[in-house]
């Protein structure tokens, strides 16, 4: 697998039989789903030029699935307003998935993954853009030097756009209504049952419990887009995805190691925690500065890495801080992270069937906690049917005067709660009247309670500053983050 090399130009590809073959299969259906037509260049137009990617496709297994060759446009030199306009478009958010897992667990749910192939070429394009001609080809029996697309195509900058537009379309002829808090989502009740997809770009997930619609959907979606049955949902987003009579888990123990190998940190020793407790990590003057773009590049995929993995959650929290600035010291606290990893690469989310669907957070506040400016750092965790869903921790934007003023700012309770439930409370700044009022209102309408949580028992203290090693243990399993490759 690591012997596989990866063309950097056509004519390297050309002369690889497997290279070859995906870079014709990608012509063919750009020319079969009828992407542009051959013309001249128009006078005042200026093209934008296009190029080869090549792509390693693997199974969850580390086997080679397939050989990709993608054409994609350089929209870098797109010009606004002239050849794009707008680019917004939408994407999943993980928060929301994982809720559609845990009610897929807790309800025994089917849970399906579909494919769309090519999906941006089903985007109409509204604009005029001209393309060069792709690398490698030329074309037979046309008089023309220029590609006017007329569809979108990856790498232009309103192909995102085009295609969710056109998805859209294609559900709510279906009966489907979108989501307002993801529009991503798309849901169908008919006859008493429910029928739920979610897409990213052009993964989707499908459950419910409505097996017949289920079927007429992907019927449906095949008769508007060339589509592919994954079947069970196996892998979504670099997401391992395993069900068993245990119920459902969730990992990127693939990501790990291959993370692990690409830093040389394969061997190293590992932590029992991902950062150290009371550490001092900040901005100093006398700090020795190292690589920018390494750290960057590193902390990013310790973000990605934090899907599954919410025990790093602080952690790679604390590191983002450091990101336009790192010193040795910062890069020694990401050092420290693989390390922990290293300790398990397998860990994840456990999904249960808990037999109910009740919402459970726990929110917490560490008053001015950071060392460099005196910010207190938020965070909360939010469990859906028993399991895990969100989790979330930031500095908070301003200084807080008090520990309750930190709190309110993270929902929190202890003093907050005393405050919350206090009418004769004096308000001493307008963002803690804001707070306050708002929790209050939501405790008088019932639509939460905020019950005293004891110190040992509150999860969300590990997302606000670095816990002992018998605490962050503790948590690891009351969180549901388990790892079903250690031995037993």
């Amino acid at each position: 697998m690591d012997n596989i090399k990866i063309p950097t130009r056509v004519e390297e590809a050309f002369n690889d039989p497997k290279w070859a073959e995906a870079m014709n299969i990608e012509m063919e259906a750009l020319q079969k789903n009828n992407t542009w037509d051959i013309v001249d260049l128009p006078k005042r137009m200026k093209p934008i030029g296009c190029r080869w990617v090549f792509i390693v496709k693997y199974n969850v297994d580390g086997t080679v699935e397939r050989y990709k060759a993608r054409l994609v446009a350089k929209g870098f030199t797109q010009t606004y307003r002239v050849d794009y306009h707008d680019t917004f478009a939408h994407v999943a958010k993980m928060n929301t998935v994982r809720v559609l897992l845990s009610l897929a667990v807790n309800l025994d749910w089917t849970l399906r993954q579909f494919d769309v192939k090519n999906a941006f070429l089903h985007g109409e394009l509204e604009e005029e853009v001209y393309m060069s001609l792709p690398p490698g080809y030329r074309v037979i029996g046309e008089t023309g030097n220029m590609c006017k697309l007329k569809k979108a195509l990856y790498g232009l900058k309103q192909s995102p756009r085009a295609w969710f537009g056109r998805f859209t379309t294609a559900m709510k002829m279906f009966g489907y209504r979108q989501a307002n808090t993801d529009h991503t989502l798309f849901i169908k009740h008919r006859a008493g049952k429910v029928t739920l997809l979610i897409i990213y770009v052009d993964d989707m997930i499908v459950t419910g419990d409505d097996t017949v619609e289920i079927e007429e959907l992907q019927k449906h979606l095949a008769s508007e887009f060339e589509m592919k049955d994954l079947g069970s949902l196996k892998y979504f987003l670099g997401v391992e995805v395993t069900r068993s009579k245990h119920g459902l888990f969730l990992s990127q123990r693939k990501y790990v190691m291959d993370l692990l190998a690409d830093t040389g940190m394969l061997n190293c020793k590992p932590a029992d925690t991902p950062i150290v407790g009371n550490h001092k990590l900040g901005v100093y003057v006398d700090q020795v500065p190292t690589n920018r773009e390494r750290y960057q590049r590193l902390v990013g995929r310790l973000i990605y890495l934090s899907l599954t993995r919410p025990d790093i959650a602080y952690a790679v929290s604390v590191a983002s801080q450091f990101m336009h600035s790192p010193s040795e010291d910062h890069i020694a606290a990401v050092m420290r992270i693989l390390s922990y990893l290293k300790s398990a690469p397998g860990r994840g989310l456990l999904f249960k069937k808990n037999g109910h669907l009740d919402m459970e957070g726990y929110t917490d506040a560490d008053y001015a906690g950071n060392i460099t400016d005196r910010r207190s750092t938020s965070g909360y965790f939010t469990f859906v049917g028993g399991n895990l869903v969100t989790w979330y921790n930031k500095k908070q934007n301003v200084v807080s005067r008090s520990s309750a003023e930190s709190e309110y700012r993270g929902i929190a309770q202890g003093s907050a709660f005393e405050i919350a439930n206090n009418p004769v409370q004096h308000d001493r700044t307008k963002h803690v009247e804001v707070d306050r009022h708002f929790i209050k209102e939501k405790l008088e309408q019932k639509l939460i309670s905020i019950p005293f949580v004891p110190l040992l028992e509150q999860l969300a203290d590990m997302l606000t500053h670095a816990v002992s090693k018998r605490r962050f243990e503790d948590s690891l399993d009351k969180l549901g983050i388990t790892d079903i490759y250690a031995p037993t």
